[in-house]
């Protein structure tokens, strides 16, 4: 059974990623603005409790979006075996759940999803594969990348067990304790297969300029609609004029 391969376009609430800037100028007065507002907001004097609140806010929806009690669960190897007589049903179920490989069904009525591999790929440079579980130590960086530069992020996951429903992709990014990015991204629904799924989000493009250079905090999160968490990393990265030079 081949992986499934595909390409999102994730949402934004802000403009980390803009590509139609008209000029250095605006863009670093732009940044020199979120700078100033950070130092000066006295709400905001400690950078981790001000990511705190906003992941707060987000755990508190999905906590809200849990209470609905959708009844007793069933395993995938139940709900398979279920009505098995029935031929009507038994084509009904496998329309709905497409190709199931049945050796990555379990009796676990919980799905199990692991993220395998997550990746940055820039035109013209090697790969920055990202270890996981994540090895960055407290304030310093992940990963440097060149300011102005294109982007995209690689991932794979497997799905075993069950049937993992709404799988979300969020990313969240802030600089000075202030939220620059926000991306969300609903993956789909995913029934268990041998092989792992791949996808690689649109091409983006790194803030540029004085202000845009800089370290950054970031918290990246794979949750399913029961918002149970399958990755939820918390790192830091860095922009820079020029990349680093390679070893």
């Amino acid at each position: 059974m081949s992986a499934a391969v595909g390409t999102f376009s994730a949402s934004k609430e802000t403009g980390f990623n803009k590509t139609e800037t008209k000029n250095e100028e605006l863009r670093d007065n732009k940044n020199k603005k979120f700078v100033d507002e950070a130092e000066n907001n006295d709400h905001h004097e400690d950078d981790d409790d001000h990511e705190s609140e906003h992941d707060e806010e987000d755990d508190a929806k999905l906590k809200s979006e849990k209470e609905l009690d959708l009844g007793p669960q069933f395993s995938l190897k139940e709900q398979l075996e279920k009505d098995k007589d029935d031929e009507s049903l038994r084509r009904w179920k496998e329309q709905l759940l497409g190709s199931v490989d049945m050796p990555a069904v379990g009796v676990s009525k919980e799905p199990e999803v692991k993220i395998l591999s997550l990746s940055i790929l820039c035109p013209g440079r090697p790969d920055i594969i990202l270890p996981i579980p994540f090895a960055s130590k407290p304030k310093s960086n992940l990963f440097i990348l060149r300011e102005g530069s294109q982007y995209r992020l690689k991932f794979s996951f497997s799905v075993s067990n069950n049937i993992v429903s709404g799988l979300k992709y969020t990313n969240t990014v802030w600089k000075t304790g202030v939220r620059v990015d926000n991306t969300k991204l609903m993956l789909g629904t995913f029934s268990p297969q041998k092989e792992p799924y791949t996808y690689e989000l649109e091409e983006e493009t790194t803030p540029s300029g004085l202000f845009a250079r800089g370290s950054y905090s970031a918290r990246t999160k794979f949750v399913d609609d029961d918002g149970k968490a399958y990755l939820d990393v918390s790192y830091h990265f860095e922009i820079q004029k020029n990349w680093p030079s390679r070893p």
